[in-house]
């Protein structure tokens, strides 16, 4: 007994080892533990309550004569605050935060050498950052956020 398969047989065929693979795909995906599936925040409902004090901190920082520069350097991320405040009166964290990978989030208090902070490369690893930088100075509170590649 000879089979025979003409053209639509062989395309019957072919979606039900494509769909077969596609579903084996989804499920080991889904099912596998070392493979983590996370939102950017676990509290985004709480977060978004927040969003327009962000946006009133980005807002003054945007009307400083001199703003934020967040850049790579030689020996780590440096965060250079604008020269006309003066050091001793900026407090506040710097957020790194990984989109790739929330288990290699890390954040730094804010302490300056001559209006620089540097944050050495033991913890940054290639790849896209999320860089968030929430300081005070004189009672007014400023926010800086930057994506960029390190």
């Amino acid at each position: 007994m000879k089979i025979k398969i003409n053209w639509g047989w062989a395309m019957v065929i072919a979606m039900a080892v494509f769909m077969t693979f596609i579903l084996q795909y989804v499920y080991r995906t889904l099912t596998d533990d070392t493979l983590e599936h996370h939102l950017v925040s676990e509290d985004y409902y709480k977060d978004e309550l927040y969003y327009q004090h962000e946006i009133d901190k980005m807002n003054n920082a945007s009307k400083l004569k001199e703003n934020l520069v967040v850049e790579r350097g030689d020996e780590g991320m440096q965060v250079t605050f604008p020269s006309d405040m003066e050091q001793s009166k900026i407090t506040g964290i710097v957020y790194f935060q990984r989109p790739s990978d929330n288990r290699i989030d890390f954040k730094k208090e804010i302490v300056l050498d001559k209006n620089t902070m540097l944050v050495v490369d033991d913890k940054l690893i290639n790849g896209r950052w999320n860089v968030k930088v929430d300081w005070k100075y004189d009672d007014q509170e400023y926010m800086f956020k930057k994506n960029l590649f390190y």
